[in-house]
Order: C-alpha cells, then structure tokens, then sequence
C-alpha cells in the first residue's frame, strides 16, 4: 500500500484540504475503479443520475441540445477529485475538454491508463484543487462529485474550488448529509450490513447539511442555484433525482453571484 506521507510528498503542495488517511484510502482501492463489481460499484450504478444531472445542467446553463452527441463541446471542465474518471471520460465524450485531478498519484495513474485504453484525450493531473488554483487556472465547469465529505478543510477546498471557476462558469457538487437517515444507510447499511463499501469508507461527522454548503459557497461568491436528492431503490438497483428528499445523497448547482 502506497503510504500516505509519500502520497502527501508526491504533491505539488501540502494543501490544507488534503487528508492524508483518506488519500491512502482510496490509494488502496485504486486498482477497482473500473470494477463495476467492485468497491466502487455503488458509484457505477449512481453514475448515470450523475451524468445526466450534470449534461442537462449545463446546456440548460450555457446553451446547446441534450439531444446532440456532443453537447458539451467547446466547455471547459475541471473534475476536482476524479478518482479513476468515472465522470471524466463520460464528460469527455459528451465533448467537453476535461481535465481531471486528485491527490492520489495511484488514483491518476488508472485514470490515464483507462482513458488511453478505450482513445479518450483526458488531462489528468496529480494535483489539489489548492495548487491547481495557484497557477491562475480557470474553468467554465467544475465538478466535485462525492469528494466534500472526504476532505480535511471544507474552507480551504471551497475556496479554491471557487476561485478555478470563470465569472459565467457553474460548479456542481454531489455529497451525503448529516443526518441520521444518512448515518443509517450510508454508513451502517451500506458498509456494514450489504458490505458494498469498506468500513471506514465514509465519517459521519464530515458529511455536510445543505444550508452549510449553501453558507460556504457564499462565503467564497457562489450562489446556491438548485438541490436535487438522489434515492435509490433497492428493488432495481437505480437511482432517481428527487426535488424534495435531501435526506442522504443531494446534488448541487452553483454559479458565481451577480
């Protein structure tokens, strides 16, 4: 197992975001990203409620047809904490440029093998969202899909998140909420009554209420334009956006305030 003070040395920076354990967590899984059997099989099936929350959002932001094949062309997306590019390379195909970073090397390391294997042209980046900010960089789209919930310093990662943003871009984030639903299914039912996460995979105490991420975006020029719930039935095994149940994992839309 790759430890995590290398993990953390093999980082442009020590980004205060950065945690180290979680690092060397999905460090670990890294080599079952693309395993839709595996660990990250929970993110497999929830991926297309993702992508397609994701599409419609940002046509409906910048204009173009859902219908088309390649309705994100000409976009600039930034997927912060991509793990091994479940969103990146369908992002990629719906046209958009995408570059994809994480602060687990071995995380990129699969990303870009996977990306070569199937011809995708993704840029994928060991990097944090602290470092990347730093260099000026700027997006019309970051995502950050299942990765507050993981981080060290909320603030920090907030603020770089917003700061990679253009005047006109929007962000996108996904995560759990602190609620004791959300403890019942996502923690305990999830980890360790259906095993379809290892235990430890996710702390309560870090999952984030709607109204603070609303705070926190508006502490860092954001507006909170849109909350959808994600649920999932067990008896299909899909998921489904919902307008009115936030209660365990919610998507959210943000643009930069006027």
């Amino acid at each position: 197992m790759i430890s995590a003070e290398k993990l953390l040395r093999d980082t442009t920076a020590r980004a205060a975001s950065v945690a180290p354990k979680e690092i060397e967590k999905f460090s670990a899984m890294a080599a079952e990203w693309w395993d839709p059997a595996g660990k990250f099989r929970p993110l497999h099936r929830l991926n297309p409620t993702r992508i397609g929350f994701i599409r419609d959002a940002l046509v409906e932001h910048f204009g173009g047809d859902a219908r088309e094949p390649r309705p994100l062309a000409g976009l600039r997306l930034l997927d912060v904490g991509c793990g091994g590019g479940l969103l990146c390379e369908p992002m990629a195909r719906l046209g958009a440029e995408v570059i994809g970073i994480d602060a687990a090397a071995r995380n990129i390391e699969v990303a870009q093998l996977h990306a070569e294997d199937v011809g995708l042209a993704i840029d994928y980046r060991h990097t944090t969202a602290e470092d990347l900010a730093a260099t000026g960089e700027s997006f019309d789209v970051v995502l950050s899909m299942e990765v507050i919930e993981h981080v060290a310093d909320l603030g920090s990662f907030s603020r770089a998140c917003a700061a990679l943003l253009k005047d006109d871009g929007i962000m996108l984030l996904s995560t759990l909420n602190r609620t004791l639903k959300a403890y019942l299914l996502a923690v305990v039912g999830a980890e360790y009554l259906l095993r379809w996460l290892p235990r430890g995979t996710h702390d309560w105490n870090r999952f984030v209420r709607p109204s603070e991420l609303a705070a926190e975006l508006r502490r860092n020029g954001l507006r909170l334009a849109e909350l959808k719930g994600m649920v999932y039935n067990p008896l299909n095994e899909t998921w489904r956006l919902s307008d009115s149940d936030l209660d365990v994992n919610y998507l959210a839309l943000a643009t930069k305030r006027d």
